[in-house]
């Protein structure tokens, strides 16, 4: 009987410190987790912003060109910048904006939105005229290996940058993901990407949620467009 309760009370113990050994380090690995998955945002924002980044940069570089180049602001669904008192509502977006000398280099807002087998999560840039496209990231999807994947290969991005944003009546229109390639002649190619082969499902979503996530941020960026008209006259 004393031996009985001996094994009860020591497989109890031991028990009990494993479980917080383990509740410890759980615990632990999540705070340094979390901070990784906040480095790597940040590092995507600057990289579809246009910074070089280095594979060997510690975090604490990342954190400092972050720092020094990116401010963050919130608006609302008329465009207005908000305070951080006001920002604490889902009708409110983020924008990062980057600056290097005290002038204005490129806006970046997240995207996201239903590819063919998941959710696409990344970051889309702006030229400071607020119609030209600087660049596009993903850094989360579910797509198909060598297929619907590639919206995360260079290839791929590069064929966004310097395409446009509006039209000639200075309308929202987006960036299309087209079947197959954008002929030279089309009319309309500057709103336009060539696909990529065997992922056309991911190419409409693509198309589709890009679109709905400018168009939140549409009230602030014809504003910038209006300033930047003033300016130049």
């Amino acid at each position: 009987m004393r031996s009985d309760t001996y094994t009860i009370v020591f497989t109890t113990i031991v028990t009990v410190v494993l479980g917080l050994g383990l509740s410890v380090t759980a615990d632990s690995l999540r705070e340094r987790q979390s901070i990784n998955e906040e480095l790597d945002i940040k590092k995507n924002i600057l990289s579809v912003l246009g910074f070089s980044l280095s594979s060997d940069w510690e975090n604490d570089k990342i954190q400092s060109l972050y720092e020094q180049n990116i401010n963050e602001f919130i608006v609302d669904k008329t465009g207005s910048i908000l305070s951080s008192i006001e920002s604490s509502n889902s009708d409110n977006y983020t924008i990062y904006q980057s600056r290097e000398n005290d002038k204005v280099t490129g806006y970046a807002i997240p995207i996201a939105g239903k590819g063919l087998w998941g959710t696409m999560y990344g970051y889309f840039a702006i030229e400071p005229d607020a119609e030209t496209v600087k660049g596009i990231t993903f850094y989360r999807h579910k797509e198909t290996p060598g297929l619907g994947a590639e919206v995360d290969k260079e290839w791929f991005q590069n064929n966004f940058i310097g395409k446009k944003l509006i039209d000639t009546n200075g309308s929202l229109v987006s960036v299309e993901v087209v079947k197959g390639y954008v002929s030279s002649t089309d009319p309309k190619s500057m709103h336009k990407v060539d696909g990529i082969s065997g992922a056309t499902i991911t190419g409409k979503g693509l198309t589709n949620f890009l679109k709905n996530d400018l168009q939140k941020y549409e009230p602030y960026l014809s504003k910038v467009r209006k300033l930047n008209q003033i300016e130049s006259l």
